[in-house]
């Protein structure tokens, strides 16, 4: 069923007439240093979603801020993306913010950048408890739901409806979720998977 949904999902985006591909890049922030991702999972949702993943010349998948040349690299890449998905790990996610980001890419005058003018740039940190994100649970056990946000993200950022992914360029918080959110349901019994309209 799962599949199925995820499928019908990315055909309908594949036979649609798009005037350009989004060109996306998930990346992260860690001691200094930048690195986009290699995980093929999440550039595989990029491309069922519509998108392009960056550039596959480029020679490096980590920028150092503290190396001048490094960061000016990174700035020039972050020019050529249209939407950033930043995974950068953080023991508070609300307190993560489109100026948390500023501040880590070390950059004054962004006006190249095309995700911060369209307002486009994401965290998968919308669905917290405490400081542990569903995304390592739930997006893991339910892939339709991602590739359903990324197409949202894509298409109109402006009014997405996502479950996983937020809008920090919009200033979107963090959902807090817990237990009682699960209703009554038996907890030796799996929930079904939330299936999504497909054209």
């Amino acid at each position: 069923m799962i599949k199925e949904n995820y499928l019908c999902l990315a055909g309908a985006v594949a036979n649609q007439s798009r005037p350009f591909k989004p060109v996306v890049a998930w990346l992260a922030f860690y001691n200094d240093i930048w690195s986009f991702t290699q995980d093929k999972s999440k550039l595989k949702y990029v491309e069922d979603a519509g998108g392009e993943n960056i550039d596959t010349s480029i020679n490096r998948i980590t920028y150092n801020t503290s190396n001048p040349d490094d960061l000016e690299a990174l700035h020039a890449i972050l020019c050529t993306v249209d939407v950033v998905i930043d995974e950068t790990a953080t023991l508070d996610p609300a307190t993560y913010t489109v100026s948390s980001f500023l501040d880590n890419v070390g950059v004054e005058d962004h006006s190249c950048f095309a995700f911060l003018t369209n307002q486009t740039l994401w965290r998968y940190d919308k669905r917290a408890y405490n400081s542990t994100l569903d995304w390592y649970d739930g997006a893991v056990s339910q892939p339709q739901l991602v590739l359903a946000d990324l197409i949202q993200a894509f298409s109109s950022p402006g009014n997405a409806s996502t479950t996983f992914l937020r809008n920090i360029a919009k200033g979107e918080g963090v959902l807090s979720i817990d237990g009682s959110m699960c209703g009554s349901q038996d907890f030796s019994t799996p929930m079904d998977p939330t299936i999504l309209p497909c054209p």
